[in-house]
């Protein structure tokens, strides 16, 4: 199968990971001198940034260019959900705190439950009915922009709090809204995942009555 411009650049963004999480663990390394510290976490928040972006623009080309696959549908959500799982982690971890700006660990918990839930609900509904089904919703997208959004805000943080001594009001309200809106999210695909499935359900019975 031959990839298109659209999958490469979501399997790209996915490979960025990697770089990622290593400057993310460099943040906080006693070993390393506090100019070497910052430069990690500058790196973190660019690479950061390019794979947010990406995520934008691989989508409006694969919708531009009428690129829109099934393989995509499922790529997408997986380097998004790797994405978020490792900066939520490593926003928690002493490795990969950033100092006076520490991400509370129950919003953590909301967003990476919600897509362990998500997952569970996925492998049910293809056990019910064997089929595949993947059909982004406007709540998993707003949870997701808030939840990309709220990682480049907590990693910019020190350099935006010099100046704006609001910042962490503003980081408040972004992860509580990410924490939210991962819950919505999980509560409208959940309803989703029911509507679908009861037709199977229905048609099963029907099967074993006759």
């Amino acid at each position: 199968m031959k990839l298109n411009w659209a999958n490469r650049i979501t399997i790209l963004r996915m490979f960025l990971i990697v770089p990622f999480v290593i400057c993310m663990l460099k943040t906080n390394d006693g070993e390393l001198g506090r100019p070497v510290r910052d430069a990690a976490r500058y790196g973190a928040f660019l690479v950061f940034m390019i794979m947010a972006l990406s995520d934008a623009f691989d989508g409006w080309l694969a919708r531009s260019k009428d690129q829109v696959t099934h393989l995509g549908a499922f790529l997408d959500p997986v380097a998004d959900k790797l994405l978020i799982t490792c900066a939520c982690l490593l926003l928690v971890s002493h490795r990969g705190k950033v100092e006076g700006f520490d991400l509370p660990v129950t919003v953590v918990v909301l967003i990476i439950g919600k897509d362990l839930f998500l997952l569970i609900g996925f492998a049910i509904v293809y056990l019910i009915t064997s089929k595949v089904r993947i059909v982004p919703a406007s709540a998993g997208k707003i949870a997701t922009a808030l939840q990309l959004s709220m990682v480049a805000a907590i990693l910019a943080a020190p350099e935006i709090s010099s100046f704006f001594d609001g910042w962490i009001w503003v980081l408040r309200v972004l992860w509580w809204s990410a924490a939210a809106a991962a819950v919505l999210a999980m509560v409208v695909y959940f309803r989703a995942g029911l509507r679908y499935i009861e037709p199977s359900e229905h048609n099963g019975h029907t099967t074993t009555n006759k």
